[in-house]
C-alpha cells in the first residue's frame, strides 16, 4: 500500500501529464487553470486507494480518478458562476478571470471530457462507470437545485438540507469509491459498502465545509469566509440555529437572511454571534462527528485487512479536523 501523499503526488504527475490546452486556447486554458488551482484531490485519492485495497494496480484506475476530479472541477466553475463567487481554492474564479461565457462553455467541455476518459477501459467496466457516473452527475445537478431553491424559502427542515447536502457533494465521494472497485472488479456487495462508507464521509465533509465558511481562516481556507451567510444558504448551522434560538434570535437571523447589504462583514459578524449564542456550531461540530462516525462502522464491515480499514480512518479523521 502506499501512503494518502503518495496516491496523491502519482495522480498529480499524471494530471499533469495530460496536455489539456489546445486549440481554441479560450475553451481550454480555463480548464487547466482550474484543475492547476490545487486543492485536496481527495476524490481521485479515493478512487486510487480503494484500486489498490482491493488487490489492483491502481494505475489501472488513474482514468477513472481524472474523469471525477475533471467532473468535480466542472461543477465548481458552474457553482461560482452561479454564487457569483469571487475566489476559489484562494485564487481567481474562471468567470472573473475570464467571463461568464466563456466559464460556462468550458464546463461544458470538462463534463464531457470525464466521459471520454471512461472510454479507456473494458467494455464491462466502461458500462459500470459511465452507469454510476451518469446517475452522479444528475444527483449532483438536483443538489444544486435544492441549494438554490433553499436560499428563496423559509421552511426549509433539517432532512431537506442533508438531502441536499447528499447529492451535491457526497454522492461524488460515494462514487470515487465505488469506481475503485469496480475498476478493481470487487463484488457487488463490496462495491455498495463503499459506497455507503463515502456517503456518510462525504455528508461530514460537507458540513465540515459549511463549519468551515464561517468560521474558517480566510488564509487557509481557499474560499471567501461568510460566502454562505452573504448567499442567504440555509446551511445546517442557520437552521440549527433557526430552531435551538429565542423567538428574538429567530426573527433577527430570519432578517439577516432577507437582506443584501453592500457590505457584507457586518452581516456575517452578526451571524456568526447568533451561531455562537445558540450553540448551532457546536450543534455542528457534533453532526460532523456523527456521520464520520457512521462512515467508520461502515468501514469496519467490509471485508478488507486491518492496515487498510486504518489507511481509511486516516483519511476520514483528516477530513473532520481539516482547516481548509
Amino acid at each position: 500500500m502506499h501512503t494518502i501523499s503518495e496516491y496523491r503526488d502519482e495522480f498529480i504527475t499524471y494530471l499533469d501529464s495530460m496536455k489539456i490546452t489546445k486549440e481554441p486556447r479560450n475553451l481550454y486554458e480555463p480548464i487547466t487553470y482550474i484543475l492547476g488551482l490545487g486543492g485536496k484531490r481527495l476524490r481521485p485519492v479515493l478512487v486510487l486507494m480503494t484500486t489498490e485495497i482491493f488487490k489492483t494496480d491502481f494505475r489501472k484506475a488513474l482514468d477513472a480518478a481524472v474523469a471525477v476530479e475533471v467532473f468535480h472541477n466542472f461543477s465548481l466553475v458552474h457553482d461560482d458562476i452561479m454564487d457569483d463567487a469571487p475566489v476559489r481554492r484562494g485564487k481567481t474564479t474562471v468567470h472573473e478571470k475570464w467571463d461568464v461565457n466563456t466559464g460556462i462553455l468550458s464546463g461544458d467541455a470538462m463534463l464531457i471530457m470525464a466521459y471520454q476518459l471512461f472510454e479507456n477501459y473494458e467494455p464491462n467496466v466502461f458500462r459500470d462507470l459511465a452507469k454510476l457516473f451518469s446517475k452522479t452527475a444528475l444527483e449532483v445537478c438536483e443538489g444544486q437545485q435544492y441549494d438554490v431553491d433553499f436560499e428563496t424559502r423559509d421552511d426549509v427542515m433539517l432532512p431537506e438540507y442533508l438531502k441536499m447536502i447528499e447529492y451535491k457533494t457526497a454522492v461524488l465521494v460515494a462514487a470515487a469509491l465505488k469506481m475503485g472497485t469496480i475498476v478493481a472488479g470487487a463484488s457487488d456487495e463490496a462495491q455498495e459498502q463503499m459506497y455507503n462508507f463515502g456517503l456518510n464521509l462525504g455528508i461530514a465533509f460537507q458540513l465540515q465545509d459549511d463549519y468551515l465558511d464561517v468560521f474558517g481562516d480566510p488564509e487557509t481556507f481557499g474560499k471567501q469566509v461568510g460566502g454562505d451567510i452573504i448567499e442567504n444558504k440555509k446551511t445546517y448551522l442557520y437552521l440549527k440555529a433557526l430552531n435551538s434560538g429565542s423567538e428574538v434570535i429567530s426573527k433577527e437571523l430570519e432578517h439577516l437572511y432577507s437582506i443584501h447589504p453592500k457590505e457584507a462583514d457586518a452581516k456575517i459578524n452578526a451571524v456568526r454571534s447568533i451561531f455562537e449564542k445558540t450553540k448551532a456550531d457546536q450543534a455542528t461540530k457534533t453532526a460532523i462527528a456523527d456521520y464520520t462516525a457512521k462512515a467508520f462502522d461502515v468501514l469496519e464491515g467490509i471485508d478488507i485487512e486491518q492496515e487498510n480499514k486504518d489507511l481509511f480512518r486516516q483519511f476520514g479523521e483528516n477530513l473532520m479536523n481539516r482547516t481548509v
